[in-house]
């Protein structure tokens, strides 16, 4: 029975120890993180995709309309 109170006191000391240190060590690793890349797309490629679909509508509408 000692010999679990000993380790738990132990466990309790070593997770105290860890609890205090831990931040410090994160915080150190995300100073050295690079910063994100810029985005690639700046919206221009997707208002073309959008002009493209919109003028392909009207192209089949007005194939389809046109026999009337």
């Amino acid at each position: 029975m000692a010999f679990f109170k000993a380790a738990s006191e132990v466990l309790a000391i070593y997770t105290f120890i860890f609890a205090i240190f831990s931040p410090a060590v994160l915080e150190a690793q995300t100073l050295s993180l690079a910063p994100a890349p810029a985005p690639s797309s700046d919206g221009t490629s997707i208002d073309q995709g959008i002009a493209y679909t919109l003028m392909l509508v009207a192209l089949v509408l007005t194939y389809l309309i046109h026999p009337l």
